[in-house]
């Protein structure tokens, strides 16, 4: 590597990371010398020529950061790694070896894209992948993601739920839990809107609850009453604001437009 204390700063971070469980605390340290070093070392944002063995291990350090940011629910550090991991992916990919966790990070991006409503931008990285058609559905990297996107858009929730037990890897549930979430609200919004209240049990079926306390959080949030006793929740409801209709002065104005018409006939 370009020095001895970058390679040993590196095996530590590779220990750090593979124990179980990770020692997130710790992978966190090491990623913020790491990223300096890299930085001095001009390999964190490559510019001309550079030894290839470095460009691999920086790639490797990036991907490491991506995990570490899901695992430590820290998104802005994830939106970070993934893009200074595009420079790797794809202006050295003719350069480099193929990473073994390349698709894995750029079918969490596509989820991140999808908690973020942007559908367009989803479409477009998933059209420039570096992945023939016919395999995006063989890769379960990038088959999560379509699939998710699939569901959401046919309004399929039961299925973005279920999904989380098929993620293929264990970050992707991270993500998926953040889509739920967005989910969850929607069909709450709705509720408000049909009914005036729902039993306890019936609420947690539609909202994808499997805990009473994880309903009973929601419904706080939401300003819901709850009533454990009757086994009911109650929904706020806004008062609805009466709009008075000027019925005398649309009267007057269509007299005056039908005076107009027959003088015009």
């Amino acid at each position: 590597m370009a020095s001895n204390k970058l390679a040993t700063l590196y095996k530590e971070l590779q220990r750090s990371f593979d124990a179980r469980p990770s020692d997130l605390k710790k992978c966190g340290t090491l990623l913020a010398q790491l990223k300096v070093g890299l930085i001095e070392a001009g390999i964190l944002i490559p510019q001309g020529e550079a030894n290839l063995q470095d460009l691999v291990v920086a790639r490797d350090i990036l991907e490491i950061g991506v995990f570490w940011s899901i695992r430590a629910e820290d998104i802005p550090s994830f939106d970070r790694y993934f893009s200074q991991l595009h420079t790797f992916y794809t202006d050295y990919r003719s350069s480099l070896p193929p990473s073994k966790r390349e698709f894995a990070v750029r079918g969490l991006n596509l989820i991140r894209l999808l908690t973020q409503n942007r559908i367009a931008d989803f479409h477009t990285t998933l059209e420039s992948l570096p992945l023939p058609a016919d395999e995006i559905n063989t890769n379960p990297y990038i088959r999560h993601p379509v699939n998710l996107e699939r569901w959401l858009m046919e309004g399929s929730y039961s299925k973005v739920w279920n999904a989380r037990e098929e993620a293929p890897a264990e970050e992707y549930k991270f993500f998926v839990d953040s889509l739920m979430g967005t989910i969850r609200n929607e069909i709450a919004s709705c509720e408000e809107s049909a009914y005036e209240s729902l039993p306890l049990k019936d609420a947690a079926t539609l909202l994808f609850f499997t805990s009473q306390s994880g309903l009973l959080k929601f419904a706080q949030q939401r300003g819901w009453q709850v009533d454990l006793t009757a086994g009911l929740i109650t929904f706020a409801k806004k008062n609805d604001e009466l709009v008075e209709i000027p019925k005398e002065k649309l009267i007057a104005a269509n007299l005056a437009y039908a005076r107009e018409l027959e003088q015009i006939v």
